[in-house]
C-alpha cells in the first residue's frame, strides 16, 4: 500500500525534528488530522483502528512529543479536556459551543482588534494571542428555540 501524502510530509517532519518514523507516531497523527478538536481518549480510539494494540500511555507519551515538536498544537477549552489538531503554524482561534462542545476554527482577527493587543507585555516580544470564544452553535440555538420552554 502506498504512502499517503500526509503520512510522507509526517515522516519528512519526524526525521526533520530528529524523531524516528514509527507506526504509533504516524497514527496519532493520522487520528488527530481525522478527528481535529479531539481530546486524547478520542485519539486512542481513533489509533486503535489502525494499531489496535496502542496503550493510552504510548498516545499520551506522542502525544506530548508531537505538541513539544510543533506537529501538534494543543489547547484547553473551559471546562474540558485539552484538545489537539494538526493545524499549527498560523494564529488562529476557536469558538466552542457551550451547550454541544462542537469546536469550530476561526482566523486570526484583523484590523483593530484589543484583545490581540496586549495593555502591557511585559517586554515580551508577543508572539501568539490564544483566543477561545464561546457561545451556542446554530444547530442548538435553533434546537433550543423549538424547544417547550421549560417550567
Amino acid at each position: 500500500m502506498e504512502p499517503s501524502t500526509e503520512h510522507t510530509q509526517w515522516a519528512a517532519a519526524l526525521r526533520a525534528h530528529g524523531r524516528r518514523v514509527t507506526k504509533q507516531r504516524l497514527a496519532v497523527l493520522a487520528a488527530v488530522d481525522r478527528h481535529p478538536h479531539s481530546p486524547a481518549e478520542a485519539i486512542l480510539a481513533s489509533a486503535r483502528e489502525e494499531l489496535p494494540d496502542m496503550t493510552p500511555q504510548s498516545v499520551y507519551v506522542v502525544l506530548g512529543d508531537l505538541t513539544d515538536l510543533g506537529m501538534l498544537r494543543r489547547f484547553e477549552p473551559p471546562h474540558s479536556p485539552a484538545l489537539y489538531e494538526t493545524r499549527v503554524g498560523d494564529n488562529h482561534h476557536h469558538a466552542i459551543c457551550s451547550i454541544c462542545g462542537r469546536v469550530e476554527d476561526v482566523e486570526c482577527a484583523v484590523g483593530h482588534a484589543p484583545c490581540l493587543t496586549p495593555s502591557d507585555s511585559h517586554g515580551m516580544t508577543i508572539m501568539i494571542a490564544d483566543v477561545t470564544y464561546v457561545g451556542i452553535c446554530a444547530d442548538c440555538a435553533a434546537s433550543q428555540a423549538s424547544s417547550p420552554a421549560a417550567g
